[in-house]
């Protein structure tokens, strides 16, 4: 804890305030002429002062990366697996510190903090273990008569600098999915992580450092979208890796120009209900996938289509384990549901609901607020065109659609314009396997909702729910380039 306190006073502000912090460039930490407050969601206490990032910053930070990709690209991978797993053992040694600064600056609850560390440790770790495993394949010329007496193989080759633009929900352990990977692969990075929660990306920088991961490999430039904006346009970055809304990622899409995107985007998931033979498991797992972090998670378990024949028992249960849900203090271990991100995102959602209202659903449970929270909510007889349905609602709220065939169901799950995870619960193999085969998305789990995610899967959606795929080996994939080198001999 003492070396903790020195690193603090050693990129504390000019006044010295320990609540103030300095970006990481070239591995130096940096001040800037102006900065911003960090104020937790829940009462509005302050967090920290961060730096907003200048032009001149930000050019320092993808400078850093293209002179320190000249020599990183070269390191081996038993060299890169060393650093990773160093990191990820420095994040476990200080989780609960970790765990702590996320709760203060986004109002996840302090149990599902300490969840998220535990998962960012273990990207870094699958990530030092597929640093490994980077390796091309032979291709057989000679499978042709124009191939005789050649021998080729593929090799994959780091890319270059990565601009890695992280969303609040998930602040640590979304950062490790995007720098794990780039470094896994000899890359390098700049990260410009959410402006509502920027410090546990600057607590990562600090573990990067100890882990004595080259100077200029990672760096970190906060601020606002303008900030962003710079580092994406810049031509010395080579790929953009962006989780955020569909809207910022089509303007990335735009303005970026001749790039690698990974883009992790909006989702309303679904979850079809078919039969009752696992009906109180269903009703367990939706509550631990819609409410999780109050629904602000790009995979919540949002829209539920139940079989008409089992609504009304489905909604019994559903809505008694949804009722006793508790809304307080994220710092309270008891705690269930607390505060939104933005008080906007209070009031889009209490509009949305009020319209559901209007056009004939019904509050089962929830539907106010508590403090800057909105209650555990349950809407029943939600229909496509009411909003909860059709957009992402990204809080506290599971709306309740019934289906007479499974056809229907399909059906209703594809009309969203996103597609990350759909869930089916199913007895019969044949309709898991249609699902499987119908639905569009990037995932279909069957008995079980979408919000389930481990770190090494594949992970990405179609349609407006982006492009490329998360998960370490996956991600290295798009962060690599595959060069073929033939030989005449």
């Amino acid at each position: 804890m003492a070396d903790e306190n020195v690193a603090l006073k050693r990129k504390a502000g000019k006044d010295g305030d320990e609540k103030s912090y300095e970006m990481y460039i070239d591995g130096k930490w940096v001040s800037g002429a102006k900065s911003f407050d960090v104020r937790s969601p829940y009462d509005g206490s302050l967090v920290g002062r961060v730096p907003v990032a200048e032009q001149n910053d930000v050019d320092a930070a993808i400078d850093a990366g293209a002179r320190a990709f000249e020599s990183f690209s070269k390191t081996t991978s038993f060299q890169r697996y060393t650093l990773l797993k160093k990191i990820s053992e420095l994040l476990i040694e200080h989780s609960e510190e970790l765990a702590r600064t996320i709760t203060s600056e986004n109002s996840k609850v302090i149990r599902e903090s300490r969840g998220e560390v535990a998962r960012a440790a273990d990207t870094f770790t699958f990530a030092a273990e597929e640093a490994k495993r980077i390796h091309g394949e032979t291709v057989p010329l000679d499978a042709v008569a124009a191939g005789s007496g050649r021998l080729a193989y593929t090799v994959r080759e780091p890319i270059g600098v990565i601009a890695a633009i992280s969303p609040f929900n998930a602040p640590l352990n979304l950062v490790a999915h995007k720098v794990a990977p780039a470094i896994a692969a000899g890359n390098t990075v700049v990260l410009k992580p959410a402006s509502s929660t920027p410090i546990i990306a600057l607590r990562l920088a600090e573990l990067i450092e100890k882990a004595e991961v080259p100077k200029g490999v990672f760096n970190v430039v906060t601020g606002s979208s303008v900030v962003g904006e710079q580092l994406v346009k810049d031509p010395r970055v080579v790929m953009v890796s962006f989780t955020g809304s569909p809207e910022v990622g089509k303007h990335i899409r735009d303005v970026a120009g001749f790039k690698r995107f990974t883009f992790e985007l909006g989702s309303n998931s679904a979850v079809i209900v078919d039969d009752d033979l696992r009906l109180d498991e269903a009703v367990k797992r939706c509550v631990q996938g819609g409410y999780a972090h109050s629904g602000q998670v790009c995979i919540s378990t949002q829209r539920v289509l139940v079989h008409r024949d089992i609504e009304k028992v489905f909604v019994e249960k559903l809505t008694g384990a949804v009722s006793k849900l508790k809304v307080g203090d994220p710092f309270d271990e008891s705690t269930d549901i607390s505060a939104l991100i933005t008080q906007k995102d209070v009031t889009r959602i209490l509009s949305w609901i009020d319209e559901a209202r209007k056009g004939g659903a019904r509050v089962a449970t929830g539907g106010g607020t508590n403090g800057k929270a909105i209650t555990a909510t349950v809407l029943i007889n939600v229909k496509p065109d009411m909003r909860v349905f059709s957009e992402e609602v990204f809080g506290p709220l599971v709306g309740v659609t019934s289906y007479d065939t499974f056809d229907e169901a399909i059906r209703l799950v594809n009309l969203s314009r996103f597609g990350i995870n759909a869930g089916v619960y199913t007895n019969d193999l044949s309709k898991a396997m249609r699902a499987a085969r119908e639905i569009h998305a990037g995932a279909v789990l069957i008995n079980d909702v979408p919000s389930y995610r481990v770190d090494h899967m594949p992970y990405g959606g179609v349609k407006e729910s982006g492009m490329g795929r998360e998960g370490l080996k996956y991600a290295i994939e798009e962060m690599t380039e595959l060069k073929l080198v033939i030989f005449k001999l």
